[in-house]
């Protein structure tokens, strides 16, 4: 496919990138920072103007795109003030979307994101693992973006029925240099914000990769997170000291995920690869 990526020079949009490029794909990168060269554009995803003139075809050697990778954002709460985050992720992703449906691209995969599940889960999950069975539950100004984003999705496909929309909702992103820190068996608490999950930037780029390939018409959202925790202290430990009294829904395993993953498994045939535990 020829593939317009926003957020290009970002932490998980280098190695999307990357991989949509080893994959056979042709990757035009988008972003606001990035270095100058024949696979990127500059561009200001808030500036609806410069976002449907690059998807339309910036010149001569950049003309349309058969799909849309969306990652372009602020990528966390307390990074800027509320309303600049509201702002900018609000306004990038409709003019993103927006511009992709009025020039006729109809496959659209994009970075929802974990806190819709509720993180930091001051409030304790419905149940363990989490899965996409519940309605989402932003405590940010972050996450309700993330929230709006997903219903903006929902209305667009209702109005294009051949259009496919995908929310990823990524874990925290890791790349190998960050296994160093792992695991943080010294404290429960320092990672129950996410069930002490993560996902390696491989795998989900590997994820987009699936979505891009398999997605049918309409919008769907998926968890993606590696298969393992964080930790090498046992699930039941963690959650009988965290957050006793949460319904448990099957069998926790030893270490594996609580960000359940069975849903892109099923459908996109998302397959995590990686582990901090062979890094280190």
């Amino acid at each position: 496919m020829r593939i317009a990526l926003t957020g290009s020079s970002g932490k998980l949009g280098t190695v999307v990138a990357r991989e949509l490029r080893a994959a056979g794909h042709d990757v035009i990168g988008l972003d606001i920072h990035g270095e100058r060269g024949p696979g990127f554009v500059q561009v200001d995803l808030t500036d609806y103007g410069q976002v449907i003139d690059a998807l339309a075809g910036v010149n001569d050697q950049h003309t349309g795109f058969d799909a849309v990778v969306h990652l372009g954002a602020i990528p966390a709460p307390g990074i800027r003030s509320d309303i600049a985050t509201f702002h900018n992720n609000m306004t990038s992703t409709f003019n993103v979307f927006w511009a992709a449906v009025r020039l006729g691209i109809r496959r659209i995969v994009y970075a929802s994101s974990e806190t819709v599940l509720g993180l930091p889960f001051d409030v304790p999950p419905p149940y363990i693992p989490v899965d996409e069975e519940y309605a989402p539950r932003p405590e940010s100004v972050y996450s309700l973006v993330k929230t709006l984003e997903e219903n903006l999705a929902t209305e667009l496909v209702r109005w294009h029925p051949d259009l496919s929309i995908t929310a990823l909702r990524f874990s925290n992103v890791m790349v190998p240099d960050d296994y160093a820190e792992f695991p943080f068996d010294a404290d429960a608490r320092t990672r129950k914000w996410n069930l002490w999950g993560y996902i390696d930037a491989r795998d989900g780029a590997q994820a987009v990769e699936r979505a891009l390939d398999t997605a049918p018409a309409g919008f769907d959202t998926f968890i993606i997170a590696a298969a393992d925790t964080v930790m090498t202290r046992s699930n039941a430990d963690l959650v009988a000291e965290v957050f006793p009294g949460v319904e448990t829904r099957g069998e926790l395993g030893e270490n594996t995920t609580l960000l359940s993953i069975d849903k892109a498994r099923r459908v996109l045939g998302f397959d995590p690869q990686h582990s901090w535990r062979d890094e280190r």
